[in-house]
């Protein structure tokens, strides 16, 4: 569609400014629609990783129990229309074209001068889109960092920092105390936070929750959960243990962001939401969340997930090490050129026996060759559908090829799939 795609193109022009802090831009887009923003109920998800999981287990949850659920996720693996959905159902081209035709008029109507930013102008999108469809509330994750994040316009009814680790330092400083600052810029005055941070980062958010009036919920101390198997685990918060709640997410950390969801559950049920154990339950029987995890063929065995930063990259090894340990293993490893690229191959390098370098299709990608110092023995590729076809010319039926560093990476992987396998 001829419209789609000069909208797509108006987006991508705008990717070019780069990221523009603060938050007057996105207020002066807003103002001009008439501040749809005002309108609506949110949940705002920040935090390093597990923002997206836990945005979808709550939109999920709500949805089963009967809401109409927004939701504003990025970044995007295939078309841009996945960051923004009601009731877990992507925005239709048509839909998008026409709200992006509407707030380029308003801007150009109001002589508004000031250069705003991609992530700017698509937040403004999906709370125009929200505050059409009549959403009950709306789940918002972050963009980056929190503080002056495009997202923090909103005032919401709860807040959620998954956790803190190391990832875009260059904008959220060097230190995880620094860093949990910028994403506890998120914390309104009297609104209460559920939290998986720890240690120092924890002991920030915690100052800032407290000059804030808000309550803080902390796991480990205020709820909990237990692992019973793959997959299944028991939540304990403030009313009766959830026992037997399967995950239908691969990983243990999913479980950690089950019982963030969970909490922010209960906190939703105080405000007068009715979610019963039921809509619970299959909420997550039933969800799903690509590129995390996410099985694309049994033989070889074919798992894609976005880790992009130490911490994500450790979490997705564990789950390798511990449950596929006897395969042959083949990595396709494609990453951002502000990314620790060196923290994430130093946990996954070890336990790969066939190691592919490659470049997704972004102007941000490193090279590979860039790269190929830190394995001796390594297979550069200059794009993502050669690493595919390296991969499958050496993987056995037994094997196992997992392909990660960048949701652009396997965002591409999952596009070109079925060209080459």
């Amino acid at each position: 569609m001829k419209r789609y795609s000069e909208s797509m193109e108006y987006l991508s022009n705008l990717g070019n400014s780069g990221i523009i802090f603060g938050l007057e831009n996105i207020e002066s887009i807003l103002q001009s629609i008439e501040n749809p923003h005002k309108k609506l109920k949110f949940i705002h998800v920040a935090g390093t990783n597990g923002k997206g999981s836990v945005s979808t287990m709550l939109s999920f949850i709500l949805k089963k129990a009967g809401y109409r659920v927004g939701k504003y996720t990025s970044p995007h693996l295939i078309r841009f229309n996945e960051r923004i959905t009601v009731d877990e159902k992507d925005i239709n081209d048509v839909e998008l074209s026409y709200i992006i035709d509407y707030i380029r008029k308003n801007i150009v109507d109001r002589g508004i001068k000031r250069q705003f930013s991609y992530f700017d102008f698509t937040t403004a999108v999906a709370f125009e889109f929200f505050y059409r469809k009549k959403v009950d509330i709306a789940i918002i994750e972050v963009g980056l960092g929190g503080r002056l994040d495009s997202t923090n316009v909103i005032f919401p009814i709860l807040s959620i920092i998954t956790n803190v680790a190391f990832d875009h330092q260059q904008y959220l400083g060097y230190n995880l105390e620094a860093i949990a600052k910028e994403k506890s810029g998120i914390i309104k005055e009297r609104i209460p936070v559920v939290t998986g941070a720890e240690g120092d980062a924890l002991s920030v958010i915690h100052d800032i929750a407290e000059k804030n009036s808000s309550l803080l919920y902390v796991l480990g101390r205020d709820f909990s959960y237990e692992k019973n198997k793959d997959q299944n685990m028991t939540y304990k918060g403030k009313g009766n243990p959830l026992k037997d709640i399967y995950i239908n997410l691969l990983g243990d950390h999913q479980l950690k962001n089950a019982a963030l969801a969970l909490c922010a559950t209960e906190l939703l049920i105080d405000y007068g939401y009715k979610i019963t154990n039921r809509a619970i339950y299959d909420a997550f029987l039933n969800i799903n969340w690509q590129g995390r995890l996410e099985i694309l063929q049994k033989n070889p065995l074919i798992i894609l997930d976005g880790a992009h930063n130490p911490n994500a990259v450790e979490a997705i090894s564990y789950f390798i090490k511990t449950h596929y340990n006897s395969k042959r293993k083949i990595l396709i490893f494609g990453v951002m050129a502000d990314k620790d690229y060196k923290g994430m191959l130093r946990e996954l390098v070890p336990e790969m026996d066939v190691i592919i370098f490659t470049r997704p299709d972004t102007d941000r990608a490193l090279s590979p060759y860039q790269i190929a110092h830190i394995s001796e023995d390594c297979i550069i590729t200059e794009d993502v559908k050669t690493a595919l076809l390296k991969a499958k010319a050496v993987a056995g039926e037994d094997d196992l090829i997992l392909i990660t560093g960048s949701f652009y990476t396997v965002g591409e992987a999952k596009k070109l799939f079925h060209e080459v396998f």
